[in-house]
């Protein structure tokens, strides 16, 4: 079982505050960026369509970024459900 973390305000990979884009939610081996939620893309994509993850922010006319508070919100609340079980 993992320790949980008593804060999340320091995520290794993470900002502070701001905007992230996809790849350092989920990661990418071939641009060697390690991920913070072990999900596979598609998975990602899947789970934001359903709305079991947060809904991404549109930063231009074709880019997307996710607030940094609702991926470390999303992160605690899966941390949390882990725990109970």
């Amino acid at each position: 079982m993992l320790a949980k973390r008593k804060s999340l305000e320091v995520v290794p990979g993470l900002p502070e505050t701001g905007f992230v884009r996809v790849w350092d939610i989920v990661g990418d081996k071939k641009r060697n960026i390690k991920g913070v939620f072990p999900v596979s893309l598609a998975a990602w994509h899947n789970g934001v369509k359903s709305g079991i993850y947060p809904k991404p922010v549109n930063l231009a006319p074709r880019t997307v970024g996710w607030r940094v508070e609702d991926i470390k919100a999303m992160l605690e609340k899966f941390g949390t459900q882990d725990d109970a079980a």
